[in-house]
């Protein structure tokens, strides 16, 4: 099985825009091993490094120290080993739903090959009779669910998703978080998510990373050992609910934030 993500002691800095202040520390010293196949929740304080940890794992930026690695090879920019889910879809406006799955492949001149994936993933996400329509003629769930199916197309070993469900009403969101389990399920892929909400991580994962406020390191790694479907309501999920409410206290309080992370 592929889509083991291995970190090791990552430090990233960023340039304070004040010169005569030090640079601010995003994350100090993180380390995690994430199991292929796996569903990962990483959850923290506001502007504690986990959409920054979330980018360096997509190659989309660069540790200022320490080593990441996916199935033994080192990380050194994107690659379509990884797919990446930002909050909000970030659908090109000008292309249809199709013409937007269909870009990665484009650009990686593979889309003659793999032409029958977009319809394929089209009804995955329940797109099906939307191939026509443009961003602005679908609701806010549907955007999302195309964002996905873009992210998904190429076969990525690793999803990486950045608060996916972070603008959509409650019960879009709910539905949605289902519809993503269920394609995790049938492509027993690693996913790694990036969340505030402690039940959406907790209904979601096999694993919830809290981490301490900034600069980041990882606070606790908890297990999630619930059956699935899960029951939000059932007293063990609120026992985890607790405990990593605890955790994030115990985490301390965010100073200003300089910089969005």
């Amino acid at each position: 099985m592929v889509g083991e993500i291995t970190i090791k002691d990552v430090h990233k800095k960023f340039p304070n825009t004040d010169p005569t202040k030090d640079d601010v520390v995003a994350l100090n010293g993180f380390s995690l091993n994430i199991k292929p196949g796996s569903f990962v929740s990483l959850i923290g304080p506001s502007g504690c490094g986990k959409s920054t940890l979330l980018r360096i794992i997509g190659g989309l930026d660069k540790a200022t120290e320490g080593e990441l690695y996916i199935d033994g090879k080192e990380i050194r920019k994107p690659g379509s080993d990884r797919g990446f889910a930002f909050q909000g879809s970030n659908l090109f406006p000008w292309l249809t739903v199709e013409k937007n799955i269909a870009f990665g492949l484009k650009a990686r001149h593979i889309y003659k090959e793999q032409k029958s994936a977009v319809q394929e993933y089209i009804k995955l996400v329940g797109l099906e009779g939307f191939e026509k329509s443009y961003p602005h003629q679908l609701s806010g769930g549907m955007q999302q669910r195309a964002s996905l199916a873009r992210a998904l197309v190429g076969h990525p070993s690793v999803l990486l998703l950045d608060e996916p469900l972070g603008a959509l009403d409650a019960f879009t969101r709910m539905n949605l978080q289902d519809e993503i389990i269920d394609i995790w399920k049938k492509h027993n892929m690693t996913m790694v998510m990036v969340t505030h909400d402690v039940d959406e991580a907790i209904y979601m994962s096999d694993q919830v990373v809290v981490m301490s406020a900034r600069p980041s390191k990882v606070e606790a790694v908890i297990d999630i050992k619930l059956p699935r479907p899960r029951a939000r309501a059932q007293d063990t999920f609120q026992d985890y609910r607790s405990r990593i409410l605890n955790v994030l206290n115990l985490g301390g309080q965010v100073d200003e934030v300089e910089y969005y992370l």
